[in-house]
């Protein structure tokens, strides 16, 4: 009884954010949670936190690479964010010689910084754009409003462009397409590594402690942006210089306090907030598990080899810390869901909703038309996974697949030979990449294991016509784990992707017929043809279908409840967002308590010499061990504080995040999330979530004692 009591509570403020809740557009603010800030502790005013026509925090938070967040810390463009989001950057700097990944880096002038790949992008205003993009689709079916929406983006954005001063607009739909927003980044090309500390220190605690808490994870990493003289972005040259930014984060060592105002500022991947209990059913029981079942397949052969040889490893690093991320996330976001009842929860909404909706004939049936979608779909939903997380989860898979536009060009008898000769030069260049990070015995025991897995858990009807059929007449019994290896042995052996002379003979008389003939290439080439061909349509109908059922939906939900619009917030879709919260310790079961903060001494207490995942430099050791703590320790716990956990509502993209105090001041850097919480891309626990963020006390020390690179120290501006 008093669990249905619960789950009916909480149906009536499903959809209404609470406590610490909440992914805010910096602009948009409403007045309510701006309060509700001031109430938790905020001292910075509004236009402090976004403003067009002054410095304000937004100015000193951009986009790091890709996928991650970073923060400006200085007046000469320094950059902080998570060892792993400049994981990349600094194996890539690496070679068995300068194992930067292994020993760590830090550049004590700005002639010894590291030129990468990466690129940051500063958020330069936000722009409410719907009445645009509804005028640009006005009238039309959905199938054709989704067709239309990337030439009316387009036509919007233009009108921002500033290729010289590397300014280009992006549209995001918020709250399910009722809304469009347009972010106008300006995009830097020129970024240089800075610092890192020792993989050891960076990734202390691995898989094992990988979104868990307690935390002892030193993960950050140094950088500086580059422009021309004049403050403009440019690629690398020896004459740019440090840029000057509108903004940077004082960084505070004064120290906090539990239950002490923390914000982050951030670029939150995606969150599925609104999600349907047709989606969490979906994702319990066929996607999630599919998913984690061959992730770990594949981080066990990986590893296998990674202990083995350094040079292995340092080869499969950045690889391998992808896959092992969020393989253990989507295991625990299943647990936390079915743990916490989702699914009922959504369902008790969904009805409520549905007695509303009756009459109304927007919304009346709106339950009833996912239901059926989602029924069309999920037959087919677990070959989609075995696809993307199986098949070109190897990398000889996935480099033969990317030959498949070869292939299309070779067969077609009117192609140029300028079109040919680019695609064979283009073909070539990509499998000089994968070569370079290509680990031959850990991929045959994948590219196997992923044959035979495909075999016995997708339905037998939706594998491609005759290729088990082959497989068993040429090598034997498709149960027998003995055949699989035996082929993948073969494959490995036969293929011109990875015998240099087969494959120059190929490039110098490019061949359809050869192409298919290579075994590497048709395995990969069967798999994604027959999904292409048969069960991609179907996935873009489910989804297409899913966003326009997705879209009423939320307008409904509005209209059901509008007194509680008004502290709504539209999913994450990697825009800037806000949240705010406090550094609060918790209990995540009886009789246990985890205290706000994680100290040195746990270091010491988890160190073991020469462990894969525990070591740590004999410096560092000696430095802890005698407490060479400096202007850093903390003096309400006599200790190096190295983590610390708040309220902050976030998700993955928001790695690198700065944690903000009261005043604007830089506490530490966001990393990761607690198990305990790890259905929070669906749902929000307002007990139980907590982020982990590492203490900048703890990089300014690592930095400065560790590293010796006190000049990084003495750039910025320090609170005390």
């Amino acid at each position: 009884m008093k669990r249905i009591l619960i789950a009916v509570v909480l149906s009536l403020s499903v959809f209404k954010a609470s406590a610490d809740e909440g992914m805010w557009l910096p602009m948009l603010l409403g007045q309510q949670v701006y309060n509700d800030m001031v109430k938790r502790g905020l001292k910075l005013t509004k236009e402090q936190l976004y403003s067009i026509n002054k410095s304000s925090l937004k100015d000193a938070i951009i986009i790091f690479g890709g996928g991650c967040t970073g923060e400006i810390v200085s007046s000469q463009g320094l950059i902080f964010t998570n060892h792993h989001c400049g994981y990349s950057a600094i194996s890539g700097a690496s070679t068995v010689e300068h194992n930067y990944l292994r020993d760590g880096f830090y550049a004590f002038n700005k002639d010894q910084e590291i030129q990468s790949q990466l690129t940051v992008q500063f958020l330069d205003r936000i722009v409410d754009v719907t009445r645009e993009v509804e005028e640009g689709v006005k009238g039309l079916a959905w199938a054709d409003r989704v067709k239309k929406l990337p030439d009316v983006f387009k036509a919007i954005t233009d009108k921002v462009a500033d290729k010289e001063n590397g300014l280009a607009g992006r549209i995001y739909n918020m709250f399910k397409s009722n809304q469009y927003i347009m972010y106008v980044y300006k995009t830097y090309r020129d970024i240089r590594l800075v610092g890192a500390p020792p993989e050891s220190v960076g990734k202390f605690g691995g898989d094992t402690d990988n979104w868990e808490w307690p935390r002892h994870t030193g993960d950050f990493s140094v950088f500086r942006v580059y422009a021309t003289k004049d403050g403009k972005p440019a690629d690398y040259n020896k004459d740019n210089v440090p840029l000057k930014p509108k903004h940077f984060l004082p960084v505070s060592i004064k120290g906090f306090k539990d239950g002490d105002y923390a914000m982050i500022y951030g670029y939150p991947g995606s969150t599925n907030r609104y999600e349907t209990s047709y989606g969490i059913k979906l994702k319990n029981e066929i996607e999630n598990p599919s998913l984690v079942n061959l992730r770990d397949m594949r981080l066990k052969y990986m590893y296998a080899e990674m202990i083995k040889d350094p040079a292995v490893k340092l080869k499969l690093a950045d690889n391998y810390a992808g896959v092992a991320n969020y393989w253990k996330f989507f295991d625990g976001e299943t647990k936390q869901l079915i743990k916490f009842h989702t699914y009922e929860q959504k369902q008790d909404y969904e009805n409520k909703f549905t007695a509303w909706a009756k009459g109304k004939p927007e919304y009346e049936t709106l339950m009833a038309e996912y239901a059926q979608n989602y029924a069309n779909w999920t037959p087919y939903s677990k070959q989609r996974q075995y696809i993307n997380e199986g098949v070109v989860g190897s990398p000889l898979a996935a480099a033969a697949a990317g030959l498949i536009s070869l292939e299309g060009l070779l067969l077609k008898n009117n192609t140029s030979a300028a079109d040919l000769k680019k695609a064979t030069e283009a073909a070539t260049a990509n499998r000089k990449a994968f070569l370079e990070h290509e680990d031959l015995p850990s991929d045959e025991k994948i590219l196997a294991a992923v044959c035979m897995m495909f075999y016995n858990d997708v339905d037998k009807s939706q594998h491609p016509i005759g290729f088990y059929e082959g497989l068993k007449a040429s090598y034997g019994d498709l149960k027998d784990e003995a055949t699989y290896k035996k082929w993948a042995h073969d494959v490995f052996t036969k293929t011109m992707l990875i015998d240099d002379a087969k494959w120059n003979a190929f490039v110098a008389q490019p061949d359809g017929a050869v192409l298919q003939a290579d075994p590497a290439f048709a395995f990969a080439s069967a798999f994604i043809k027959n999904y292409n061909g048969k069960y991609a349509p179907l996935y873009t109908q489910f989804v297409n279908r899913n966003n326009e059922l997705g879209r009423s939906y939320m307008k409904g939900i509005m209209e059901m409840n509008p007194a509680a619009v008004n502290k709504m917030y539209p999913d994450a879709n990697f825009s800037m967002r806000v949240s705010y919260g406090n550094v609060k310790s918790y209990r995540p079961r009886d009789a246990v308590f985890y205290d706000y903060v994680c100290t040195a001494k746990g270091i010491l207490e988890k160190y073991v010499p020469g462990d894969y995942e525990f070591d740590l430099p004999s410096k560092q050791v000696e430095l802890l061990k005698k407490r060479d703590f400096g202007q850093y320790i903390d003096k309400a716990k006599n200790d190096l504080v190295v983590t610390f956990i708040t309220t902050n509502d976030i998700t993955g993209g928001n790695s690198g995040s700065p944690v903000i105090d009261a005043n604007g001041n830089l506490l530490g850097l966001a990393f990761d999330g607690n198990y305990e919480a790890l259905s929070h891309k669906i749902a929000f626990d307002k007990d139980l979530n907590r982020t982990i963020c590492v203490d900048v006390r703890y990089v300014l020390w690592c930095i400065d004692k560790l590293g010796g690179a006190k000049n990084i120290i003495d750039e910025l501006k320090l609170v005390r």
